[in-house]
């Protein structure tokens, strides 16, 4: 009989933050925000435990960050060298298993079932690669164990920073029963309060609605919804993917017709944009518009640049331009808005050969 797989989920700690308090033990205990100059319109990629207790979170403008700590040390992104760091650490995960799959600079899953080192332990193995990792780069990392993805991945967020935390193929009910509905996997505050306004605060409440009933409220994405509440999850570890499309979305807990409205949204998923594809080290010049309407018809409108946005304001306005000139908004209210670039490519990559017109 075939028992249970085995997953881990390593999730760096505050990864560019740690990259320069590592680099310049003066930012060491002090509140570091990495993102560019406050007097900018730039965002945080992503700050320091210390700037966390003052408010300041990834994709939140500089300035605003700035007001909240003024203190802060504010630095500009050093992307070649957290990427240098991201592939020691990559390389140190496949030492112990073929079977890694990156999601971004600071983030991988691992199927430890069968390991190099055949420990049949994984929350020993997490341990070894906790320590392997600080030892080469001097950076801690968080690691959840579970018997499958995404509840390795809520693990690995539990005990922030230099976290382990474990469950076990046994207890996996008893783990989900009292966790906040907000914890699981692309639940966002639209559909926390949908969830909320029908009561529905934690997965354990979750198991008495049924997945039809989630379904109305949510539509496909209920269905799912209801299967991790459960603690279902059939993917696997696929160490070959790479995805060429990052994306957001949000759907509205009523239909807008109010453009300015739209335009003010579309802000807030390129920012949020803009910030992951710097994570994660990434390019494309292709911007893609999702637009549903409140009759459930859905458009998609793109553009591609002659090279990749150089920052999210570019994104914004092309968002914006894509929204007014190639859609019925505004005029057809809209229930959903989707901002994406598409075509990735790695920062390294050389830039694709472009055909220029004959006229």
């Amino acid at each position: 009989m075939i028992g249970p797989r085995k997953f881990i989920h390593i999730d760096m700690d505050a990864f560019f933050a740690a990259v320069e308090q590592r680099d310049h033990p003066e930012y060491r205990g002090k509140p570091v925000i990495v993102g560019g100059d406050p007097k900018s319109r730039s965002v945080v990629s992503t700050c320091s435990y210390e700037a966390r207790v003052f408010g300041i979170h990834s994709a939140m403008p500089t300035a605003q960050a700035k007001r909240l700590c003024p203190q802060g040390i504010f630095v500009h992104p050093h992307f070649e060298k957290y990427s240098e760091a991201s592939r020691t650490i990559m390389s140190i995960l496949r030492t112990y298993t073929p079977l890694v799959e990156q999601i971004s600079l600071d983030e991988a899953y691992l199927d430890v079932t069968e390991n190099l080192l055949r420990l049949e332990d994984p929350v020993a193995l997490a341990k070894l690669l906790k320590q392997h990792i600080f030892a080469v780069t001097h950076l801690t990392a968080s690691a959840g164990v579970a018997p499958n993805m995404f509840l390795a991945k809520i693990a690995s967020d539990m005990k922030k920073p230099d976290g382990l935390t474990v469950v076990p193929p046994d207890k996996v009910l008893e783990f989900l029963e009292d966790l906040p509905v907000r914890k699981l996997p692309g639940v966002g505050p639209k559909t926390e309060a949908i969830l909320e306004r029908m009561k529905l605060k934690t997965c354990g409440d979750l198991w008495g609605v049924g997945a039809r009933q989630l379904s109305e409220k949510l539509g496909k994405w209920g269905a799912g919804l209801y299967r991790m509440a459960q603690g279902k999850d059939d993917r696997e570890v696929n160490p070959y993917w790479e995805r060429t499309q990052l994306s957001a979305e949000e759907t509205f807990s009523k239909d807008i017709t109010d453009i300015a409205w739209l335009q003010g949204k579309l802000a807030e998923l390129a920012a949020h944009v803009f910030h992951e594809l710097q994570e994660e080290g990434r390019a494309g010049r292709t911007v893609v518009l999702k637009v549903k309407y409140h009759d459930f018809e859905q458009v998609t409108r793109s553009k591609t640049l002659s090279a990749p946005p150089r920052d999210w304001q570019i994104i914004h306005e092309i968002a914006c331009d894509l929204l007014e000139k190639k859609t019925a908004a505004g005029r057809k209210a809209v229930r959903l808005l989707g901002l994406g670039i598409s075509g990735l490519t790695s920062k390294e990559a050389p830039p694709p050969v472009i055909q220029k017109e004959l006229f």
